[in-house]
């Protein structure tokens, strides 16, 4: 058997605190809710790594797909982020990182994710992005950081999920896998680690978008809903992760991050985390007007996007004439 990273238990392990309050968007996205608990159970303080929530824009056909920056988690942590060339079986791969002292990151398909029972498991083929802390090859065992806590799959699931017994399909690539080697011994302590990530906030500011990413995304959305009228459910699902459910979580953690740097002592940032709570808000119900607009042809106005459009305005401009 490999030993475990960090010795947890699925049925005590406690979640952050992110992922235990009552939030608009009860998950982000798999790579920044692996992040924050994978951070977490490493006795570390996520939130500080949160700048980048401020930074992201409208690309054009989805809102940036946010993640913590690797760089970041450097600065702060001490943690290296390197990509893993995939030559032997991933398994072999993972327990030899994993013997290591490194968790891994891997895209994981989630039809063999026992914690998705419900939506994907057993279900539908869907990858997501897990970090291992424990494996057991002959056990058959994995112990896994994924979405909103701790998990372990085992026995056929464990075989299904690495293809051990599926030679048949030749044209399967190899997953995209990061390892995170653990330099840092000693943690920054709450002074250390607030000063060294408003650095990084100024950074995230300086590159905020110039042209109101709300602005772009309403043309682009007064083109959609004309196609949009006409497609199933499952479209306006995954349009409405590209879109509402990305700018909605982001800005949920925005504020979440402005609040934690309240806490430690920063000032004139709660009108900015209102600003960005609001976004989130707005964000979630116009996701359940729009999908009445798919499933029942309602019509639906911009109103609300140019109203999120004047949030953002006024939680840049409070934060830039503040730190820059």
């Amino acid at each position: 058997m490999t030993p475990a990273i960090t010795e947890l238990d699925p049925a005590t392990y406690q979640r952050h605190v992110i992922h235990t309050q009552e939030r608009d968007w009860a998950e982000t996205n798999c790579y920044v809710d692996v992040w924050i608990e994978q951070l977490h159970a490493l006795g570390l303080e996520p939130i500080a790594a949160m700048p980048f929530t401020l930074g992201i824009d409208f690309e054009g056909d989805q809102w940036t797909f946010f993640k913590f920056q690797l760089s970041d988690l450097y600065k702060l942590y001490g943690i290296e982020v390197q990509e893993l060339a995939i030559w032997k079986p991933l398994h072999t791969h993972i327990a030899e990182q994993v013997n290591l002292g490194r968790p891994v990151l891997v895209e994981l398909d989630s039809m063999y994710l026992p914690d998705t029972a419900g939506t994907a498991y057993g279900i539908a083929h869907v990858k997501s992005t897990v970090s291992v802390n424990l494996i057991d090859i002959e056990k058959k065992t994995l112990g896994y950081f994924h979405a909103q806590g701790y998990y372990e799959l085992e026995n056929e699931d464990f075989d299904a999920v690495f293809r051990i017994n599926d030679q048949s399909d030749e044209s399967h690539l190899a997953p995209y896998v990061e390892i995170a080697k653990l330099h840092q011994s000693q943690p920054f302590d709450d002074e250390q680690l607030t000063q060294r990530s408003i650095l990084l906030l100024k950074d995230q500011l300086s590159r905020m978008p110039k042209t109101n990413p709300f602005v772009l995304f309403k043309k682009q959305l007064e083109i959609d809903l004309r196609w949009l009228k006409g497609e199933d459910i499952e479209m306006f699902h995954q349009y409405s992760f590209a879109t509402l459910r990305q700018l909605g979580a982001c800005f949920e953690l925005a504020a979440v991050y402005l609040d934690w740097l309240t806490d430690n002592g920063q000032n004139g940032l709660t009108e900015a985390s209102s600003e960005y709570k609001q976004i989130s808000e707005s964000a979630k119900v116009y996701q359940f007007q729009l999908a009445r607009v798919v499933t029942r042809g309602k019509s639906i106005d911009l109103i609300a996007i140019d109203q999120m459009a004047e949030k953002w305005d006024k939680a840049r401009t409070i934060l830039q004439h503040q730190y820059l």
